[in-house]
């Protein structure tokens, strides 16, 4: 632990304690030689003002309190950006997976704190680039959206004001005008969406944000949907595709692919069992078949579908379609 840690920790002690503390029991707490805490009660003192002193009454050492400018007594607090080295680490590891959203919420703002936390931690002799050096963040299948659309989105849903927006839907190759009120940002599988209330369908509408031609924030308060409700449209199927869950889907992995399976989530109200011959089956809740059938597509001859009879003939007929490409 060097004298950065060491400060913080025997700060966060003296906080924790009403009464005076022993000098052995600084030396149980801090794990380290009396010799040393003198220096780091002597740093805290002359370079940090902290009012720590010696209650000769107790035989102890303790943190007073000070007088804040409503008059009140108020803790001690350690000046500036002040944390131990691993919560340096994890707020840089942060900034570094948020810049490498595209585009991130946020980024700029957290440039300018990761300025100040490799300040501190250059003071202090430890590496800063070791982040970058040793952590990669691989994006596959992320779609570009303009940075604009992005913050004008976000803009709005936090402040809460009506979107109007061109959207142009890739199923339909179609271009349409909406008035919608925005709800949340969902970041899914590498790209963003935006779950709205619209108001030209009444009803609920998920838009993928990198296929937004023009958007505008109104003047227009945006309406207000309770959290319940919003979980309960957009969390029962299965994937971005939302709505009520009133299909169930029986998939059976063989035993070499069920390794991997059942180890994962692909719905909170997945049901996954092992069977007898080693090979894994999972049932879970959807609505929408599109985003379904892609994902057991990606597992080829390791996945059967068993149930419902619709969603195994159209696996069938993709399989068959793709098996048509290799056909001379």
């Amino acid at each position: 632990m060097n004298q950065f840690d060491r400060i913080y920790t025997l700060h966060a002690l003296f906080l924790s304690h009403r009464y005076p503390i022993s000098r052995s029991t600084l030396e149980a707490r801090m794990e380290c030689s009396w010799p040393t805490i003198k220096r780091i009660l002597k740093k805290m003192r002359d370079e940090l003002g902290a009012p720590v002193r010696y209650d000769k009454k107790h035989d102890g050492y303790i943190l007073d309190r000070v007088q804040g400018k409503d008059a009140e007594e108020n803790h001690h607090e350690l000046p500036g950006l002040w944390f131990t080295v691993s919560e340096l680490h994890a707020l840089l590891t942060v900034h570094e997976l948020i810049s490498k959203m595209q585009p991130g919420l946020l980024r700029d703002e957290f440039a300018l704190i990761r300025h100040r936390i490799e300040s501190i931690m250059e003071k202090q002799n430890l590496a800063t680039n070791e982040i970058v050096r040793r952590f990669r963040f691989h994006s596959v299948g992320a779609r570009p959206c303009p940075s604009e659309h992005f913050h004008a989105a976000a803009n709005a849903t936090l402040q809460r004001y009506q979107l109007n927006l061109q959207y142009h839907d890739r199923a339909h190759d179609a271009l349409s005008s909406r008035v919608v009120s925005p709800q949340r940002l969902i970041y899914y599988r590498e790209n963003w969406y935006l779950n709205t209330w619209c108001h030209k369908s009444n009803d609920f509408r998920t838009f993928a944000l990198d296929r937004i031609q023009q958007l505008d924030i109104l003047e227009e308060k945006a309406i207000d949907i309770d959290d319940q409700q919003l979980d309960s449209y957009y969390s029962q199927a299965f994937g971005i595709f939302a709505g009520p869950a009133d299909k169930t889907a029986t998939l059976r992995f063989t035993p070499e692919r069920a390794r991997w399976v059942a180890a994962e989530q692909w719905h909170p109200d997945q049901q996954g069992s092992w069977l007898d011959d080693g090979s894994y089956q999972l049932r879970l809740p959807y609505s929408d078949s599109r985003e379904l059938v892609l994902d057991i597509l990606r597992y080829g001859p390791d996945v059967e579908v068993l149930d419902p009879k619709e969603l195994r003939e159209e696996v069938k007929e993709k399989l068959l379609a793709a098996l048509g490409h290799y056909q001379s």
